[in-house]
């Protein structure tokens, strides 16, 4: 044996390398690991508001047995809510805007936008562009959400309410509600308005005319006045 072949029989064989793991296999595992050691910590799938599911349920069925639709996809359905709210101070004093911003996102948990004047008018010294109010459109989860609250919560909070126009509809499906106060919101603290004010909500709906989008309302638990 030559001395060469010694030495190297002597010295021990390298381990052999692990092969080093792809980024995917890794994900995988690290993804089952923490399912498989933290099931207690896991978040379940929200759930859909309760109003939502009150369409699917029970509204959808009772409007296409009302009117005899023969397609679940014909029965009329909420599409967007939609909140402006006009503040006339806001002429002098554009400041006042940032508190109504702040309250308005808090009743629909969703930042609102300006509106500003489309022109200028020089008797109201009105300049075109200037800010003039707040507005946001609500859809899917918060549209619910929002109606929701407003009729089970906020209009019960109304001094002496007995119900809500039933005419204010636009012949197109479409329904308009004026609200004087924003603290009938419960999320509103009465103590820290700067000034009481008053909003605009106009639920756009699916339905072709009045008496179907009425329907459609009065099913989700509008309380029209009769």
């Amino acid at each position: 044996m030559s001395e060469a072949q010694a030495e190297n029989k002597e010295k021990p064989a390298k381990p052999a390398k692990k092969e080093k793991e792809s980024g995917g296999s890794k994900k995988k595992k690290e993804a089952s690991f923490r399912v498989a050691t933290a099931g207690e910590t896991r978040v379940s799938p929200k759930q859909p508001p309760r109003l939502q599911v009150k369409y699917r349920s029970d509204v959808a069925p009772a409007l296409m047995k009302k009117f005899g639709y023969k397609n679940i996809m014909q029965v009329p359905r909420l599409e967007k809510v939609v909140i402006n709210c006009a503040v006339k101070d806001a002429v002098g004093n554009p400041k006042i805007l940032d508190s109504v911003m702040d309250e308005i996102a808090v009743i629909s948990g969703q930042r609102p936008i300006l509106t500003r004047a489309k022109k200028a008018i020089a008797g109201f010294k009105l300049r075109g562009g200037i800010p003039l109010g707040v507005t946001v459109t609500l859809r899917r989860a918060r549209m619910w959400e929002f109606l929701d609250r407003l009729v089970s919560v906020a209009l019960p909070r109304v001094r002496d309410f007995k119900g809500i126009n039933p005419k204010s509809f636009d012949g197109r499906g479409n329904y308009s509600l004026g609200l004087r106060e924003q603290i009938i919101f419960p999320e509103i603290n009465y103590d820290k308005i700067e000034k009481v004010l008053g909003m605009t909500v106009t639920m756009v709906t699916t339905a072709k005319n009045n008496e179907h989008a009425r329907a459609l309302l009065a099913e989700l638990g509008m309380p029209f006045r009769k």
